[in-house]
């Protein structure tokens, strides 16, 4: 019963893909394929947008950190953290973005650097998606096999053969409708899961003051001022989550493929909302399995990264723990297929094209960009599969993504006098700082003396975006600047 429920989810899945397919084939050109014909609905544009942030990463973290003694509430950042930086990236990004008609990210940063240094910013942006998948991919075996008790890597493989299939051959367009079927699995799965597991636990109201009275002032969503030196740690995970969940591929390439600028900021704004409302039920479930008594159902407390599966399995009926987790399958691949998309998009657009075949025929762009989501989403369920060290190099590719990229972003669109010296220099500045700190995660030792809880690395990004104008006003003779706007 288990197996068909889930068997029913991925087969919905996939049939609206293919059906979007068959729309995409009207769409003739690489930058069609990408941006589905720059005509997506700003209905299905909000739903995209929320499911692709609303992932599997999303949903098991946040009841990971809710969960977790060490953290809690507290250190649950990446709901309002990410629904911040959409609404950053609607009221200063998606505007202007929309109106340069750019097709992916790296665009200013060919037109004002030169097609050299953006490939340079091609490599952190690149690893930056495929870790992501790859970790989401890893969150979602992690599930299934707590669940169903069914091996890790068949429910990887399984599901990244689904999302490449339906990616490769709609594009976009098959990704956009995807997720919208995606988003309403995640919502209905969890909703139904909820009650259940409250009910199993006490209630909402008993669940909420034992969380309170057990975690203290880590039961808040905000710093207290007991939190002392660790206050300026907080402070730089919410700014790079805020400020660094804005330049990435994934969030422009549904900005770019809006019809208008204005429905560019509103579907940015809209799905900021839908972040937060979907970040309720994993809340729940954190504060749920902290408060449990695990005893009651035989088994012993979960490790944090498996609280979600694990209250789904002992705190809720099989049917409805197998709904739950058609939800998380859900937000897995409304994540996985949308970097898979943007990261093969980045390659053919902004390497393949300018740097090896500038002559290469719509056709071929096509065939090449097929290729790349094939390559792309098999290297990202590779490393799904090497679950122990996935989460650690995307913690680390997404600091490098907020300290080298979001720096270059801001310059490249509002800096008229940047140029590709500056941006290169502030690429060396900002990852030596970055990398001066240290990653224990990967075993990077730290070889900077920073102070203890030293936010690092904003100050590396802040270094990074003060380089750049002042290498670029000094070599101002040596490279000129380019201009952002199209040659007409």
């Amino acid at each position: 019963m288990q197996i068909a429920v889930i068997v029913c989810f991925y087969g919905l899945v996939l049939a609206v893909g293919l059906w979007a397919t068959r729309v995409s084939r009207r769409e003739s050109g690489t930058a069609d394929l990408i941006l589905a014909g720059r005509n997506l609905p700003l209905t299905v544009g909000l739903l995209t947008m929320t499911a692709t942030w609303v992932g599997g990463g999303y949903i098991n973290g946040t009841a990971e950190a809710v969960y977790d003694g060490a953290r809690g509430l507290l250190w649950a950042q990446a709901p309002w953290g990410y629904a911040l930086s959409l609404v950053l990236g609607g009221l200063f990004f998606a505007r202007i973005m929309r109106r340069h008609e750019f097709t992916t990210m790296l665009d200013p940063f060919e037109r004002r650097y030169g097609a050299r240094v953006a490939a340079v910013l091609f490599v952190p942006a690149l690893i930056g998606e495929v870790f992501w998948s790859a970790a989401i991919l890893a969150a979602l075996g992690t599930t299934f096999g707590t669940v169903l008790d069914t091996p890790f890597a068949p429910s990887i493989v399984l599901s990244a053969a689904v999302v490449i299939v339906y990616t490769m051959f709609g594009g976009l367009r098959a990704v956009a409708y995807t997720d919208v079927v995606q988003l309403l699995l995640i919502g209905v799965g969890l909703a139904i899961a909820i009650p259940f597991a409250l009910e199993h636990s006490g209630g909402l109201e008993r669940v909420l003051s034992s969380y309170a009275t057990e975690f203290g002032a880590k039961a808040r969503p905000w710093p207290s001022a007991d939190l002392g030196g660790e206050l300026w740690t907080w402070l730089d995970f919410a700014l790079l989550l805020a400020l660094g969940g804005v330049p990435w591929q994934v969030y422009f390439q549904r900005v770019l493929a809006c019809r208008d600028e204005r429905s560019a900021a509103l579907m940015s704004l809209g799905a900021a909302g839908g972040c937060l409302v979907l970040a309720v039920p994993a809340v729940l479930i954190g504060a749920i399995g902290a408060t449990a008594d695990w005893s009651a159902v035989g088994v012993p407390a979960p490790e944090p990264a498996l609280v979600l599966p694990q209250v789904l399995r002992h705190w809720t009926p099989p049917i409805v723990a197998t709904i739950g987790l058609g939800a998380v399958a859900a937000a897995v691949m409304s994540s996985a297929d949308s970097s898979i998309l943007s990261a093969s998009s980045l390659f053919v657009w902004n390497l393949y094209r300018p740097r090896l075949r500038p002559d290469a025929s719509p056709q071929e762009m096509r065939t090449v960009l097929r290729v790349a989501i094939a390559v792309v989403g098999i290297a990202a369920t590779a490393l799904a599969l090497q679950v122990r060290s996935v989460y650690a190099l995307w913690t680390l590719c997404a600091d490098l993504v907020y300290v080298i990229l979001l720096p270059q972003l801001v310059m490249a669109l509002w800096f008229r006098r940047a140029n590709g010296i500056g941006a290169l220099a502030g690429v060396v500045t900002a990852a030596a700082l970055r990398l001066g700190g240290g990653e224990p995660l990967v075993g990077l030792p730290a070889w900077l003396p920073y102070p203890e809880h030293f936010p690092f690395r904003t100050a590396a990004m802040l270094a990074g975006l003060g380089t750049i104008p002042l290498v670029s006003l000094a070599t101002a003779r040596l490279q000129l600047p380019r201009p952002l706007a199209r040659p007409r």
